[in-house]
C-alpha cells in the first residue's frame, strides 16, 4: 500500500469529494487520488523513499497541506486530515435533514402593556432542510406551522389570537416559510433569506441563524442543532388589531420577536424514537 489518508470535517464527517495531491521536493506531482464515500484515500502504488508534500482540496473547503516521509517500504501514512469550510464555518453533512418537532420549539415574544412580555409557541409544525454538497449558500429550508397550535398558556388569549383579529386560523390555517437563499454572516452564523406566508400575506423575512453542531442520538440517528431569530411587524401581515389602554399604551406590541430552536435528523423522514 502506498498512500493512505482519512479526510474529515472538524465535526468528524467524511469529505467524500476530496482530492489528495502528492508532490516531491522539486514540486513535481507524483500522485493524485480521490477520497471514497467514507473519506478514505488508499492508493496501492508504492512511492520512492523521501520527503513529500501532501495537499488536500475539496470544493467548499480551505485546502490543507502537510509533509509526509516515505520510508523504504514505499508507504506514506498521512493519517487524518481535517478540512475547514471556506470562511471558517462548518455545517452538517450535505443531503436531506428532517426537523424533529418533539425536540424543537417555535416561539414568539410580544410586548404587553409596554412593561412586560407575553411568550407564546406553536406546538404543531414540520419542516425540511437540504444542505447543498458543494455550495452551502444553495442549501434550502422549508417549514409549515399549524396556526391553530398557538399556545400562550392562557386559553382566552389563545382564542383571541386564533380569531380574525389576529391569525384568523379558520381562513388561514397554515403559516409557511420557504428559503430563497443563504449568505454567510460570520463564523458559524448565517442569514437565511426567505418568504414567510401568514394571515394570507407573503413577505420576505430573513432569519439570523447559528449552527450549534451535530451529534449522534440515542435512536441511532444523527442530529444537527440550530438557533434562529427574527423580528416581525404584525402590520406587515395585515394584523392591525390593537386595544389602547391608558396614556396611549398599546395592550399588545406591534413587533414580535421570533425564536427558533431546531433539531433536525439526518434523512428524508423521522425514524421511530424510543
Amino acid at each position: 500500500m502506498g498512500l493512505t489518508a482519512r479526510i474529515r470535517t472538524r465535526d468528524g464527517w467524511a469529505v467524500s469529494h476530496a482530492v489528495v495531491t502528492v508532490t516531491d521536493m522539486t514540486g513535481t506531482q507524483v500522485l493524485r487520488a480521490e477520497a471514497d464515500e467514507e473519506g478514505a484515500v488508499r492508493d496501492p502504488e508504492p512511492l520512492a523513499p523521501g520527503a513529500y508534500t501532501v495537499i488536500v482540496t475539496a470544493v467548499g473547503y480551505a485546502p490543507a497541506a502537510s509533509s509526509a516521509i516515505v520510508t523504504a517500504s514505499g508507504r506514506a501514512e498521512v493519517g487524518t486530515v481535517t478540512l475547514a469550510r471556506q470562511g471558517g464555518t462548518e455545517l452538517p453533512p450535505p443531503g436531506p435533514w428532517t426537523i424533529d418537532p418533539v425536540h424543537s420549539s417555535v416561539g414568539a415574544v410580544a410586548q404587553h402593556l409596554g412593561i412586560s412580555s407575553v411568550h407564546g409557541r406553536f406546538t404543531d409544525f414540520a419542516g425540511t432542510i437540504e444542505i447543498a454538497p458543494d455550495d452551502v449558500t444553495k442549501s434550502r429550508v422549508a417549514a409549515v406551522i399549524r396556526a391553530a397550535s398557538i399556545d400562550t398558556g392562557n386559553a382566552m388569549r389563545d382564542g383571541h389570537l386564533k380569531s380574525a383579529d389576529f391569525l384568523d386560523v379558520e381562513v388561514h390555517p397554515e403559516i409557511t416559510y420557504r428559503s430563497t437563499g443563504i449568505s454567510l454572516a460570520g463564523t458559524d452564523r448565517w442569514t437565511v433569506h426567505g418568504e414567510l406566508g401568514m394571515h394570507g400575506v407573503v413577505r420576505p423575512v430573513d432569519l439570523d441563524l447559528a449552527y450549534l453542531g451535530t451529534g449522534a442520538d440515542p435512536w441511532g440517528g444523527t442530529r444537527a442543532a440550530f438557533r434562529a431569530t427574527t423580528e416581525l411587524r404584525r402590520d406587515d401581515f395585515a394584523m392591525n388589531y390593537n386595544q389602547v389602554v391608558q396614556a396611549g399604551i398599546a395592550a399588545i406590541g406591534t413587533t414580535l420577536k421570533v425564536e427558533l430552536d431546531i433539531q433536525a435528523v439526518q434523512g428524508e423522514s423521522l425514524p421511530p424514537q424510543a
